[in-house]
């Protein structure tokens, strides 16, 4: 069995309830073990159309043998039952799976990267995922998710201080 962390995210309709189905949908799936699903995070969209409605985003650890492009696979049917419409990129969802780490493996194919390679970026998906994985380790960066969230941050207040200190000159 593998350790496979997930991002939720909803930014349309009951979000709350978006992200609930969607973490309980995954558990009916033979070969899908849910573990924990962390609390749910409200943010600002990040990219996308300008005006969308905040995110309320999550992440889920599960435990699976299922192969990654099958899982995929399922979590794209389960964002079309919960209503998801693709039609303009990065624009708002009912729903919206991301598989982030699928125990250490790295590959990378027109359809999937894994990890995710924006995971060590956004801070949407490292607060949560920090909460139920913290000792999770990135494969390619080989640093745990506590430490990606932590370096995150520290980068975020050092650009804040420098450029309060070039607008001081």
């Amino acid at each position: 069995m593998f350790r496979v962390l997930l991002g939720l995210g909803a930014n349309l309709g009951d979000r709350e309830k978006n992200l609930t189905a969607a973490w309980s949908l995954l558990g009916t799936h033979e070969g899908i073990r849910l573990i924990r699903l962390s609390s749910f995070y409200r943010t600002e969209p990040v990219g996308g159309p300008p005006g969308q409605p905040e995110y309320l985003n999550a992440a889920g650890l599960i435990e699976t043998n299922i192969e990654p492009m099958e899982l995929l696979g399922i979590m794209l049917e389960i964002e079309v039952r919960l209503g998801r419409v693709r039609t303009v990129p990065h624009g708002p969802r009912t729903i919206d799976l991301d598989l982030l780490l699928y125990g250490q493996k790295v590959m990378q194919n027109d359809t999937l990267s894994l990890p995710h390679p924006y995971l060590h970026e956004r801070l949407f998906v490292l607060k949560p995922a920090a909460e139920i994985a913290s000792e999770m380790i990135h494969p390619v960066f080989q640093t745990a998710i506590q430490s990606l969230l932590t370096n995150l941050l520290h980068s975020k207040i050092k650009s804040k201080n420098s450029k309060k200190q070039k607008n001081s000159f």
